[in-house]
């Protein structure tokens, strides 16, 4: 068996989409033609992505690369064909027709989880308050803070402008129906 250590990951492109088809034919041809020794992984680089829409939170498994995949593999003639013959792939990255790896710190890099968050709300937007003391008010959001996941809103109460500090959870968007 070959040392593992030598493998070197490659990009590899696809057809937008087939990333999960050639990833489970890529698996399946290595198990059953016993080529773990020249195909060590193959990785979707994907990122969980918490999306809050109408006061709901929901995480979400994103593509970071979509049309690609990442192949670890002994770079060979037989390892080359192997891939570039599954159907769905397009082709490696590299110049010309060589393949080139990616080093140890594009793939690290590729790989680290940064939290992202997607929101339907937006500085300057209408909203109205879901819970608490304040609960069917409706303001404007004047400040939002995705490290602390905190969204600022100015409520009139009395006459007076009231800034109110929020989950970004606690807040949907009013739909303007004014045409």
């Amino acid at each position: 068996m070959a040392d593992n250590s030598s493998m070197k990951w490659y990009v590899v492109h696809t057809y937008s989409g087939y990333e999960n088809r050639v990833k489970a034919s890529l698996d399946k041809n290595v198990e059953n033609n016993a080529l773990q020794h020249m195909i060590g992984e193959v990785v979707i680089p994907t990122e969980e992505v918490l999306e809050i829409r109408n006061g709901k939170s929901h995480v979400i498994q994103r593509k970071r690369m979509p049309g690609y995949v990442l192949v670890r593999m002994n770079m060979t003639n037989e390892s080359w064909y192997i891939v570039r013959n599954t159907r769905g792939v397009t082709g490696f990255v590299g110049t010309g027709n060589k393949p080139s790896p990616l080093s140890d710190e594009d793939y690290n890099e590729l790989m680290a989880s940064i939290p992202v968050t997607r929101l339907d709300v937006q500085v300057g937007d209408e909203v109205r308050i879901l819970n608490g003391i304040f609960e069917s008010f409706t303001g404007k959001v004047v400040s939002i803070d995705l490290d602390t996941k905190k969204v600022t809103v100015v409520v009139e109460m009395l006459n007076r402008a009231a800034n109110v500090d929020l989950d970004l959870d606690e807040v949907v968007r009013v739909e303007n129906t004014e045409a």
